[in-house]
């Protein structure tokens, strides 16, 4: 899907051999110019224009013309090249008008080499500007993206070079005006159409290859019509800073870095990232690739929201802390997958009716995970859209009220106040089109939310599902497991699924401390490591009921005995690998186990002798939950706890700490590498979650049984009859 953008908006590039093509309907001037990371310019020669059309990675039009293509590589730019804007100028010699107020708004789309768009923008607004920086390349963490900007300049190209640090600025403006009276004009193809209402009629875009579903999403609800990346523009007779602002939403432009919707969390003190979760491979949203990997802006999704390729596929594209990840799902073949279902076709004029599962996918499971995941970028992008709609208005109107006040006519009479309540009004007008566009993307994910929340199976469901109520204990492990719901402030009502690829690659964090209480308001602490022991319970019973029967094993230490209660669901049902470890004695014993467990397994894989593990040896993935660390635990049991945290995974072995990070500042800077390592959840709602691609902090919801429920206590008795039944 194109994503038509307005200032200020970016959208991923997920190819780097680039079209883009101007129309003006007057004759104008097109040129590039390269710059750094600071977003200086370094020379002229690191500016292409008429008189020097083609630079490496660059080829500019050789004249003024209505059209213009300029053709960009991006991986032939030199490393120093970290940003590509776009110039248009009026030519200043002729009869041709002065300012671009006179023209009609010049349209500008980036496309593929085929021709599809991936993105364009309309340069509204503008008035007594003779150049404008149309768009800008930009590299970012290792994925480019294009960047709407429309910075227009009253004084011509010099001002505009100037602008950018270009010391010849002046002479450099007259070479590129000489050359233009000088060239011959380029011949370009005729401009599209317009239909009657002035709007662009799009030419159908090149069908994409039949074998490759990575960008397409399986349908689900599409957003209105207007809804997309720009939905709002200022009426024409706007004369708001000659700017439009951002006011649609892409709905189903390219998702953030393939990395999970989540990515890797922080150190306490920081914003912890969202958690890793693995990217789809095809479904809602193309993938593109993740800060220092491949492509981690992916591609969008016409009806759903994050999760996203939450990274490539094992992991998100979010940046990690290990080397190359393997997106490929373990049992994903070469061969295309099987189609989605077909949403019934919509009404004129309303939009699709979204179906459960219409991603793509190998198994209705694989296609919901998609799908999801497709929601949660969605819902990221329609609401990065809104905040810089709003941030734009805010801009404008500060920008515009400093105006008044440093002009001496404004200071007397009524004429300030008047200037003041209309810029009030301008950002009124933008805000409330910015909020329209945002409603109606809400209205079309929360229909999806509607139709897939019930279609879930057990292991991404929430406890209140009636799935549960026909729980059997599976006989493989599902592709991930919901770690609970993730929200955001302008729409909480509507809950994405935390979906968390399994088996899983780092350790799970409750916080059951002060930081782990939201807002702090919850003043018991005593109440509160209850609850991080409740919520730590609920994550134990999910994670034995999603794997088959005698494949995940539950250790526990309760060094003092402090979770006697919480844990009897565990303990009462006989799902545990053995009681509750108590005292030093026990945490030594159980960590000694698991120790050496690691390092047998380890050394197997390392000799490529895996068959010779001991007679009887459990080859089930392991958990350890700690409950209430430090307490029991000396500086061997310390040692050894990071040991698991940090080789474990990679061998079956698991970490699961509910504790409060203060009770263990006696040790210092020597915690804060386990700190780090593990996924830092919270018993109660907090936003402590990070999505570093499009700066949102997502509210974490933790998945508490429903008060009275008796659905856990059932689903452990199947989960422990399946293992004795296996044990006969």
């Amino acid at each position: 899907m194109t994503a038509e953008l307005v200032r200020g908006q970016n959208h991923p590039l997920s190819e780097t051999r680039l079209e883009i093509r101007v129309s003006a309907g007057k004759p104008i001037v097109a040129g590039a110019t390269l710059s750094d990371e600071h977003g200086k310019v370094h020379g002229v020669e690191w500016v292409a224009h008429p008189g020097a059309p083609t630079l490496p990675g660059l080829e500019v039009s050789r004249q003024a013309a209505a059209e213009h293509r300029l053709a960009v590589d991006l991986d032939a730019l030199q490393d120093a090249v970290h940003r590509v804007n776009v110039l248009l100028a009026l030519p200043t010699e002729g009869v041709g008008p002065v300012r671009f107020g006179a023209l009609a708004a010049p349209f500008v789309a980036v496309t593929g080499l085929d021709g599809t768009e991936v993105a364009t923008f309309t340069l509204t607004g503008l008035d007594a500007e003779s150049a404008v920086v149309a768009l800008e390349l930009y590299r970012r963490q290792g994925a480019w993206k294009v960047r709407a900007v429309g910075q227009g300049y009253a004084g011509g190209l010099a001002e505009l070079l100037a602008d950018q640090g270009l010391p010849e600025a002046h002479q450099l403006a007259s070479t590129i005006n000489d050359a233009v009276v000088q060239g011959v004009a380029r011949s370009v193809a005729a401009p599209p159409p317009r239909t009657a209402d002035g709007d662009r009629a799009h030419q159908p875009a090149a069908p994409a290859p039949a074998t490759d579903t990575s960008g397409t999403h399986g349908g689900g609800a599409s957003p209105q019509p207007g809804s997309s990346y720009g939905g709002a523009t200022l009426p024409a007779d706007s004369s708001y800073g000659g700017a439009t602002p951002p006011t649609g939403s892409s709905y189903g432009g390219t998702s953030p870095q393939p990395g999970s919707p989540y990515g890797d969390p922080g150190p306490h003190t920081g914003q912890p990232t969202l958690p890793h979760t693995q990217p789809p491979q095809s479904g809602h949203g193309t993938q593109t690739p993740p800060p220092g990997q491949a492509s981690q802006t992916g591609a969008g999704h016409t009806g759903g929201a994050v999760q996203g390729d939450p990274s490539a596929a094992t992991q998100p594209s979010m940046p990690s802390s290990g080397g190359p990840i393997d997106y490929h799902h373990p049992r994903r073949q070469h061969a295309a997958p099987p189609p989605p279902p077909t949403a019934p076709p919509a009404q004129p004029g309303q939009p699709a009716t979204p179906v459960a599962g219409d991603a793509s996918g190998w198994s209705m499971d694989e296609r919901l995970y998609n799908q999801v995941w497709g929601m949660f970028e969605d819902l990221a992008r329609t609401t990065a859209s809104y905040r810089s709609a709003v941030d734009f208005a805010d801009s404008r109107m500060e920008k515009e009220l400093d105006q008044v006040l440093s002009d001496p006519r404004f200071r007397v009479g009524g004429q300030g106040d008047a200037a003041r309540e209309a810029a009030r009004a301008k950002h009124a007008q933008l805000v409330d089109q910015a909020r329209q566009a945002l409603d109606r993307d809400l209205v079309q994910l929360t229909a999806e939310s509607d139709v897939v929340e019930p279609a879930l199976p057990a292991a991404y469901a929430r406890w209140d599902n009636p799935v549960w109520h026909g729980y059997r204990v599976p006989m493989e492990m599902p592709m991930a497991v919901r770690l609970g719901d993730l929200h955001l402030p302008e729409c909480p009502e509507l809950r994405i699924p935390m979906l968390v690829r399994l088996p899983l690659e780092r350790g799970l964090w409750i916080d059951s401390g002060r930081a782990g209480a939201g807002d702090g308001s919850f003043a018991d602490a005593h109440d509160l490591r209850r609850l991080g022991m409740e919520t730590a319970v609920a994550h134990v019973a999910r994670l034995l009921a999603v794997h088959p029967a005698g494949e995940f094993t539950v250790h526990v230490i309760d060094a003092a005995g402090a979770a006697a209660q919480p844990l009897a669901p565990l303990v009462q049902t006989g799902v545990l690998a053995g009681p509750p470890a108590l005292g030093a004695a026990g945490v030594t014993d159980v960590l000694a186990r698991l120790t050496q467990r690691v390092d047998l397994v380890q050394m197997a894989v390392r000799g490529g002798a895996a068959d010779a593990l001991p007679p009887g040896f459990d080859t089930s993935q392991q958990l350890l939950v700690v409950n209430d660390f430090p307490h029991g635990f000396d500086d061997r049991a310390v040692t050894q706890l990071r040991y698991l945290a940090d080789e474990g995974p990679a061998v079956g072995v698991h970490l699961m700490m509910v504790a409060d990070r203060e009770d263990s500042t006696a040790y210092g800077p020597l915690l804060d590498p386990l700190w780090r390592s593990l996924m830092r959840l919270t018993p109660l709602p907090d936003d402590h979650l990070a999505d570093p691609w499009v700066g949102h902090c997502w509210t974490y919801e933790p998945p508490l049984v429903p008060p009275g429920s008796q659905v856990l206590q059932q689903v452990l008795t199947q989960v422990a009859t399946a293992r004795r039944s296996l044990n006969r």
